[in-house]
């Protein structure tokens, strides 16, 4: 089954570059700069960024709908950077470098299957899953760290 790795829209991040540090801290959200790579895995570009990049550290609100799997975790956002559409069937390296956790979900948005891989196989897996009927998109997470990385849907 083609799948479709979607990354998240930059402009829903953007007014937080321009915030001062109490603004900053009030949403609970730090600017930061890139120190080593990687380690700072943007969900809007799915690289990691750069040493000397400015990135955002903010709690984000991945799973927002009613649901007793509704959720929200830290990611990383990279200044002035647009989002990446990726072609079907394609992951990433800041996904296929990191051990995975997937969680697959229905239209009603109750966890039906739940696994940690590989990025290196994630591929079979993402396929597999997404054949079944019941599936209707799959969340992955960086299992280490518990960071929401991407959302994955049947590609059209």
């Amino acid at each position: 089954m083609p799948f479709q790795i979607h990354a998240l829209d930059q402009t829903q991040f953007e007014h937080y570059f321009s915030m001062s540090e109490q603004e900053l801290t009030n949403a609970n959200a730090v600017l930061e700069t890139v120190t080593e790579s990687p380690g700072y895995p943007c969900r809007v570009s799915l690289a990691d960024a750069k040493v000397g990049e400015t990135i955002l550290l903010v709690n984000y609100s991945h799973l927002p709908e009613a649901s007793p799997y509704q959720a929200s975790h830290a990611i990383y956002v990279r200044k002035d950077i647009p989002s990446v559409k990726l072609e079907p069937d394609t992951i990433p390296d800041v996904i296929s470098s990191r051990l995975i956790s997937i969680r697959a979900f229905d239209n009603n948005h109750m966890m039906q299957r739940a696994d940690v891989v590989d990025g290196k196989i994630l591929k079979g897996q993402l396929e597999e899953i997404l054949a079944e009927g019941t599936i209707s998109y799959i969340h992955l997470h960086n299992a280490k760290q518990g960071c929401f990385a991407a959302k994955v849907t049947r590609a059209a």
